[in-house]
């Protein structure tokens, strides 16, 4: 044996003791968990049935799109059950027992479905969100631009998507979804968040959603806005427990403010001002803005 080949067998042999050491970050149980690069594929062709035409090498037009549809929805019922069925198959991990594999696919089969059946209600909610943009951004020329070229309507299409599963309590796969669009976009939104009607995120780079978010509808945010919790004590970390604020209809929040608390309402019609941090509710029709700073100006010679 080579010098080379006895560092890379004892290599070998650190690894797997390192496996036994810390067994919370390995799956050796011999069933495969979901795999990333399909839900990312499963995404493309969900997007691509929300937006047809927009997204993919798909040139669809009336007399195509049936054929299309039908197409790509069997793919996705094929794919979305396969990997929601290995998702499901994590729960033995927490010491339950494993249940029969019939149960198991007929239960992903189910959750598949019924996210299909929700594809017309979440396009009907993606419609408020790109006239939203397009009514919030002097910028936004038209409906194709937006969709093609807005991450933050990326962002909410993913989400809304995400949602619907998180809902169905559908294990892992809201959010490696979430996660998927997050890395896409800079845009972090919780798969258990509530997004009202006509919601649109500005820019959006940064820009932070918990899972107890409540945001009513015709809310807009810029980018770096963070939707967060307070510090929560080790022994109270309840996932039922609202965490996250509220913000309710017609609120605007301008980049960088920061709002934390389950307890914390943003009252109707209000305005959060930049770089604001805040821990408390306010009143509807309330604009909350900082003093202008202090500025000290040095010049060159100065």
């Amino acid at each position: 044996m080579t010098e080379t080949q006895r560092q890379l067998a004892a290599i070998i042999e650190d690894i797997l003791e390192s496996y036994a050491e810390q067994g919370n970050i390995n799956h050796l149980d011999g069933s495969n968990l979901p795999s990333r690069a399909v839900v990312d594929r499963l995404l493309d062709d969900l997007l691509s049935v929300v937006f047809p035409g927009f997204l993919g090498h798909d040139e669809v037009d009336e007399l195509s799109s049936r054929y299309f549809v039908g197409e790509r929805v069997s793919t996705i019922l094929r794919g979305l059950q396969r990997v929601i069925a290995r998702a499901l198959g994590t729960e033995c991990a927490a010491g339950k027992r494993p249940r029969p594999s019939g149960e198991v696919e007929a239960e992903a089969r189910a959750h598949a479905i019924d996210l299909l059946e929700q594809i017309p209600e979440i396009r009907r909610l993606l419609a408020t969100d790109v006239r939203a943009a397009l009514d919030g951004d002097p910028a936004a020329c038209s409906a194709p631009e937006v969709i093609t070229s807005y991450p933050g309507i990326t962002a909410i299409a993913v989400h809304r998507i995400a949602h619907h599963l998180y809902k169905r309590s559908v294990p892992l796969i809201p959010r490696m979804m979430a996660e998927l669009v997050h890395g896409r976009t800079g845009i972090d939104i919780h798969p258990g968040a509530t997004l009202g009607a006509s919601f649109f995120i500005d820019h959006g780079t940064g820009v932070v959603i918990g899972e107890t978010t409540v945001i009513g509808e015709h809310v807009k945010l810029y980018q770096g806005v963070t939707l967060g919790a307070l510090s929560v004590d080790a022994g109270d970390r309840s996932r039922d427990r609202k965490r996250h604020p509220t913000l309710e209809d017609h609120v605007t929040v301008y980049a960088g403010a920061t709002i934390l608390g389950g307890d914390t309402v943003i009252g109707e019609g209000s305005v959060i001002g930049g770089n604001v941090w805040l821990t408390h509710g306010v009143p509807p029709h309330t604009t909350v803005m900082l003093d202008k700073p202090s500025l000290r100006i040095f010049t060159k010679n100065g």
